[in-house]
């Protein structure tokens, strides 16, 4: 049996929704649609999609620290934007994550989201080469 781990954020919508920030099975990490949230669950850059994305890509990589990875292992993001004319600003956002490792990628816009100050979410996919501790 594949042993799991999972980190929690501390985001007020794990336990509503039953989720948790990301799980690693084995050598694949999954982490969870990040939204730009805080440390008490409050939107960090309201209006700013730059800023929004900037914390997105923060809470992956301590996620992923968690997880005994790092950026540097993530193969694919997914980004939900409410606007896609935000494209380019969160675009450069990830450029600066991501330029050297370049991971597949989807931008694609949504309706909403389920705080609607939120501009950006973002999922994150990454596979290591050591194995999931315990």
């Amino acid at each position: 049996m594949m042993t799991r781990q999972r980190v929690s954020t501390g985001s007020p919508y794990e336990p509503i929704i039953g989720i948790s920030r990301a799980i690693r099975a084995g050598q694949f990490i999954a982490i969870s649609g990040t939204a730009p949230l805080d440390s008490e669950g409050k939107t960090v850059g309201a209006g700013d999609p730059a800023a929004q994305a900037r914390r997105c890509f923060q809470i992956a990589q301590t996620a992923l620290k968690e997880l005994g990875a790092d950026l540097s292992d993530v193969i694919r993001t997914r980004i939900f934007l409410t606007d896609i004319d935000d494209w380019k600003k969160v675009g450069e956002v990830h450029g600066e994550f991501f330029s050297e490792i370049r991971p597949v990628s989807t931008i694609v816009q949504v309706s909403r989201f389920v705080d609607p100050e939120w501009r950006v979410e973002i999922e994150f996919d990454a596979v290591t080469d050591a194995k999931a501790n315990g």
